[in-house]
């Protein structure tokens, strides 16, 4: 968990998934540390029990009434923001995806109608979108 500070935005990610359970690692952006936490939490355990997580997959139980989309993180993020992840695995590409979460309208960063400070905080390292 990265609080906010003036070179960036708050950011929680996971270290260890790839290596242990063959997953990708998975990163969240914008949201209170703690609750980014919780859900990165959720994802890994699933993960755990056998879940193949992709890019592209919604996944509706990791937010009450809400639902998340894994995306593809962009490789020029990863020394930006992933660093004690490349410290872990000694070097990028690992398999990193963001878990993307929508606004109060359930509209995702990418989306035209989302809020904008929604697609600011949350659109950071996206390979797309």
């Amino acid at each position: 968990m990265v609080p906010e500070d003036e070179i960036g935005p708050r950011f929680a990610y996971t270290i260890g998934l790839t290596h242990t359970h063959g997953a990708p690692e998975l990163a969240m952006f914008g949201l209170d540390i703690h609750v980014m936490h919780r859900m990165l939490n959720k994802l890994g355990a699933k993960s755990a029990a056998g879940a193949v997580l992709a890019a592209g997959q919604k996944h509706p139980d990791v937010v009450d009434g809400h639902q998340v989309v894994l995306r593809q993180i962009d490789l020029r993020w990863y020394r930006t923001f992933f660093g004690q992840a490349i410290g872990f695995y000694r070097r990028p590409p690992f398999p990193m995806l963001q878990v993307a979460w929508p606004d109060v309208d359930d509209r995702f960063h990418w989306e035209e109608q989302a809020e904008e400070r929604h697609r600011e905080s949350a659109s950071v390292v996206a390979a797309t979108g």
